[in-house]
């Protein structure tokens, strides 16, 4: 059985094959990789809100929320059980994984971008008020951090509706394509650090595999790979909703068949 892109998602596809194009030419041609630092910066807040967000839902508590410059992130936090720690630590790469596979269902089902660009600044302008701003000043902690995080998410708040209010729905709809595909790909590269970080050759840094292993006892680089895995099955899960069968005598690509003429 072959596979080929649904009539339908045409369209949808072309947009995401063309941003993918431009991602990695951002990423990966000298002196032009800088025009991803929002989207690195953009990333960074969905990674340490999913722990923020993990947090609260395994009723521990978020003492604060801060994006670095050099987009690194830091998250401070209740520690809770076994559970609850593995549960926080999986939910930073894992959790931008998702957001980036969220928008490209979105962006499938036709969600108007104006839409998906106002639901994104308001998720980082809540991660930024809540967790930036308000608990960090309640609880006295991480303190010089507010600066930076302040400023990139107001920055980035403001870019995502400007882009919403002024863009015409065409280049709408590619910058949501856009992001789209740099929240896959800076998860993805994210893992490759942390894999690389977790081989036992390489220096002692503190990342979510390291908290993980501290947790359980099960080396860091066990963790790495399991989360690459699931975030490759969740880029498939997805990628299956862009293709249908072409020449399956079983499966049409409509609901239902028209009966044969008689």
């Amino acid at each position: 059985m072959r596979l080929g892109i649904s009539n339908d998602a045409r369209p949808q596809a072309t947009t995401l094959l063309i941003a993918s194009a431009i991602s990695l030419v951002l990423y990966f041609v000298p002196y032009v990789s800088a025009v991803t630092y929002p989207f690195q910066i953009f990333v960074t807040f969905i990674h340490e809100g999913g722990h923020a967000i993990a947090t609260l839902l395994t009723g521990n508590s978020v003492a604060s929320l801060s994006v670095a410059a050099d987009t690194s992130g830091l998250t401070y936090h209740s520690v809770g059980g076994v559970w609850a720690q593995m549960f926080i630590s999986s939910a930073g790469y894992l959790g931008a994984m998702g957001f980036g596979a969220l928008l490209l269902v979105l962006i499938r089902h036709r969600v108007k971008a104006r839409v998906i660009l106002i639901g994104s600044a308001a998720i980082i302008a809540t991660l930024t008020l809540i967790f930036g701003i308000f608990k960090p000043i309640l609880t006295m902690s991480f303190l010089s951090a507010i600066p930076f995080t302040v400023f990139a998410g107001v920055v980035i708040s403001a870019g995502l509706i400007a882009i919403a209010k002024f863009a015409t729905p065409r280049v709408a709809s590619f910058f949501v394509g856009l992001l789209a595909v740099q929240c896959v790909l800076n998860a993805l590269l994210n893992l490759k650090d942390v894999f690389l970080l977790s081989t036992p050759f390489a220096p002692a840094v503190h990342n979510d595999a390291m908290n993980m292993a501290h947790a359980t006892g099960i080396p860091a680089i066990f963790w790495t790979i399991f989360w690459i895995a699931i975030a490759f099955g969740m880029l498939w899960f997805v990628m299956r909703l862009y293709v249908v069968s072409r020449d399956s005598s079983t499966q049409p690509d409509l609901p239902f068949e028209d009966a044969p003429a008689v």
